[in-house]
């Protein structure tokens, strides 16, 4: 006979599981620019915004007649970016913000990535010598 109770545990631990890894991958990062200092929580929607911003500095790079085409988006992210930062952001410190902003999600991106490498790795387990 199949025990119903455990499974029900299981799925409320998993979910626990996901809810607690969603809240730990999300994060605030302190930032000092030209001796402001910004805060920024480090959502989803923010780094999917910096990701976006990342692929329209590409295209430009990569086809530089294109920035114009690309220019008002790429401004439009920043200003989506810019939005979640407390304080507000002073134009004169938009760059210098943004740049930290990118960094800080490449290096949370770098972070999960080496936890979940971790959890995948398999563990050896070592011969016992008689």
């Amino acid at each position: 006979m199949f025990d119903w109770s455990a499974n029900v545990h299981t799925r409320t631990s998993e979910k626990h599981y996901k809810q607690k890894n969603l809240k730990n991958s999300m994060s605030t990062k302190e930032f000092d620019v030209n001796g402001t200092d910004y805060k920024i929580v480090l959502t989803e929607q923010v780094i999917g915004h910096v990701n976006n911003l990342k692929s329209l500095y590409n295209a430009a790079y990569e086809d530089p007649e294109s920035f114009e085409d690309v220019s008002s988006e790429i401004s439009s992210t920043i200003n989506e970016i810019a939005s979640t930062v407390e304080p507000p952001a002073v134009d004169s410190d938009l760059d210098g913000l943004i740049q930290e902003i990118i960094k800080a999600v490449d290096s949370k991106a770098d972070e999960i990535k080496k936890e979940l490498e971790a959890k995948e790795k398999p563990v050896k387990k070592s011969k016992s010598k008689k």
